[in-house]
């Protein structure tokens, strides 16, 4: 996903110039600290007090340079509009959290106002299109045949969250004059895995084979997580 974040980002913005970030839900701000070592300045959200503590703390042990260029904020996502004013962010983040919120709509609605013009929105969602295929693959048949008719599922710290659909979120992006101009499959071979299992000693090739299929259709629409790109108008 770092990948193809990075890839929107320079083709849509010049190289070398600083971009203003927003990243909600940054967890322990691993893409956060990345992107403000690249240069960009940089403001995280997030509302659960041990993902925040955890970022403090990972970004204390940055070099001051790049802590200067980092502002952390404890909220909710969906109260972007208490925080900032519409428009000031180049680029607005939010990874793996629509999953935990019933209603995306306002959310994202909200995510675009963050965006000036040009500006890129950058979203990961479970796909909700290829639910069945982790219990299939793992030969759980009656929840792969139950996954067919739902947008919920139980995830890995077996919480009971949901899933969006490609369609629903283009027209949503739509809807909110941030159109999608990409989208990305994530974790297309590898979301079986075992959650600890030890990375293969030639994890440069599972990553090209993981970015080439996370781009070419059929195998993008049945990955795990969708990355879905869309432009401010």
């Amino acid at each position: 996903m770092t990948r193809q974040l990075d890839e929107q980002i320079a083709g849509r913005f010049p190289v070398g110039r600083r971009l203003r970030v927003l990243d909600v839900g940054m967890g322990q701000g691993a893409q956060a600290l990345r992107l403000a070592r690249l240069g960009h300045e940089v403001t995280g959200v997030e509302r659960d007090p041990r993902m925040i503590a955890a970022a403090r703390a990972n970004l204390a042990r940055e070099p001051e340079g790049i802590r200067q260029r980092v502002r952390l904020v404890q909220g909710d996502g969906r109260d972007t509009g208490v925080h900032f004013l519409p428009g000031g962010f180049d680029v607005v983040l939010c990874h793996a959290v629509l999953m935990y919120v019933e209603d995306p709509d306002p959310l994202v609605a909200g995510l675009a106002r963050m965006l000036a013009p040009g500006g890129l929105l950058s979203l990961l969602v479970r796909n909700g299109d290829a639910l069945a295929m982790r219990p299939g693959l793992t030969g759980d048949w009656a929840g792969a045949l139950a996954a067919f008719d739902t947008t919920t599922y139980r995830n890995r710290l077996g919480l009971d969250v949901r899933a969006d659909r490609l369609s629903a979120l283009t027209a949503t992006l739509a809807g909110i004059a941030a159109p999608l101009q990409a989208w990305y499959g994530v974790r297309v071979f590898t979301d079986t895995a075992a959650h600890n299992a030890a990375l293969p000693q030639d994890l440069p090739t599972l990553l090209a084979v993981e970015e080439r299929a996370g781009r070419t259709d059929p195998y993008r629409g049945v990955a795990a997580l969708l990355h879905l790109c869309g432009v401010r108008g």
